[in-house]
């Protein structure tokens, strides 16, 4: 089910092919731009548009003996080119290439995750549509509170993917930024308007200032924006966990057909998609960690955040893009029980209900310390199993001096809490 969204083209970005085609795109832009200027003939550019390929198994093997990836790139286009190689890489640095063709990965890897995102709010909000009045209990401290619905909570969850929508639109933007200003940022080598032009073609900014490479601040922000998404799915997921629970068992993951739970237990059914995405998503928070100590670089540049890169960069955008599918496919498909909600909903004898009780109870004019010490003292003894709070409540003097039956009645009604649905849908998804 998930590879009918984004993950085969996630996995094309970080192909290695593809990341030295987009080296190869950038040198060769760049060496149009000097043929725009004059710097070199324009008839170099269309020979080595002609010529110049990636071959990345002869660019590895050129790479065990030099140990440098951009020299082993610019050696294998050299090996194919002859003479005219030598017009490739004038003024440039290595971090020019790696982090002008990095800030293009990361574009189109925001592409993929807006879309993720996109697919997941859409399914939250068919279903907050679907169960918008199915009433269940609400939990603080993991107790029952008071009625809500399993729609709102659908909802809740519906505008946090909103706003990390909204996130993810601004980490695209602040990382859209190449730079081509040589070994010290300085353009000592290679005039400004190359770089203008580049970014350009490839639908990035110039960075407005640079040193040897683009700074990790940008990076930290896109990777801290991923966490961000990993630790909301991690919060529904540990949600639909919660819930999927024997003795609450108000929600459940869809289990297929033949589906095994255990290799002891042939009864279980375990929420294992929920389990790996909490699992999952500690892993790109950790990324996020490490992302910003790649902020700190010794002077213009070191390559202390480089290996790191390697690394955290592709594995949280594919991490991501999994995660955002998995959880709206278990969205899409989770299994909700109205009729087990309803009796979670119901036990206790009422006992959600205490605050109704107190608010009536002032309005009509009791002190509401008193008010509150007798609410609390019989919903206490319910709580002990001394019986049901509604019929302890109905036979109390000191609520029945306030509180004719039917006003008590009315306390103990669901739709009372409801009553602002409406307008919370509306703001929500107006």
């Amino acid at each position: 089910m998930i590879d009918r969204y984004t993950l085969p083209k996630m996995k094309a970005i970080w192909d290695t092919r593809h990341k030295l085609e987009t080296w190869l795109r950038i040198e060769l832009l760049a060496c149009e731009g000097l043929a725009r200027r004059g710097d070199i003939p324009k008839e170099v550019v269309s020979v080595l548009r002609k010529k110049a390929k990636v071959d990345p198994k002869r660019m590895e093997e050129i790479e065990r003996v030099v140990k440098h990836d951009v020299i082993a790139f610019l050696t294998m286009l050299a090996e194919q080119v002859g003479p005219k190689a030598r017009f490739i890489h004038l003024g440039l640095t290595s971090s020019d290439i790696l982090d002008t063709s990095l800030a293009i990965l990361m574009q189109e890897t925001a592409d993929l995750i807006i879309q993720d995102l996109e697919h997941l709010r859409d399914v939250l909000r068919r279903r907050a549509m679907e169960f918008k009045k199915t009433v269940m209990v609400g939990r603080s401290h993991g107790v029952h509170g008071e009625p809500i619905t399993f729609g709102l909570k659908l909802a809740l969850w519906y505008s946090e993917v909103q706003r990390h929508l909204e996130r993810m639109r601004q980490a695209k933007e602040l990382t859209r930024y190449g730079k081509l200003s040589g070994a010290m940022g300085t353009y000592a080598h290679l005039d400004p308007s190359v770089e203008e032009f580049v970014c350009q073609e490839c639908g990035l900014i110039p960075a407005p200032i640079s040193n040897q490479i683009i700074q990790r601040d940008r990076h930290a922000h896109y990777l801290t924006t991923l966490a961000l998404v990993a630790s909301s799915v991690d919060k529904f997921a540990t949600e639909i966990r919660h819930l999927q629970r024997t003795e609450v068992l108000e929600v459940e993951e869809y289990f297929a057909e033949g589906q095994k739970g255990s290799s002891a237990m042939p009864h279980k059914r375990n929420p294992i998609g929920a389990e790996n995405l909490s699992g999952l998503a500690r892993i790109v928070r950790s990324n996020a960690q490490a992302a910003m100590e790649n902020v700190v670089l010794w002077h213009e540049r070191d390559i202390s955040h480089s290996s790191v890169e390697r690394v955290i960069i592709p594995d949280s955008t594919i991490l991501v893009d999994y995660l955002l599918n998995r959880l709206t496919d278990l969205i899409d498909t989770l299994l909700v029980y109205p009729e087990n909600m309803k009796a979670n909903l119901e036990r206790r004898g009422g006992l959600i209900y205490s605050q109704r009780i107190l608010l009536e109870l002032a309005k009509r004019g009791a002190q509401r310390e008193e008010a509150y010490e007798a609410v609390q003292r019989l919903a206490m003894a319910a709580w002990r199993g001394k019986g049901r709070f509604m019929d302890m409540i109905k036979t109390d003097r000191f609520i029945r001096k306030y509180l004719k039956p039917q006003e008590i009645d009315d306390c103990f009604e669901p739709d009372y809490y409801l009553r602002h649905i409406d307008l919370i849908y509306k703001r929500v998804f107006s």
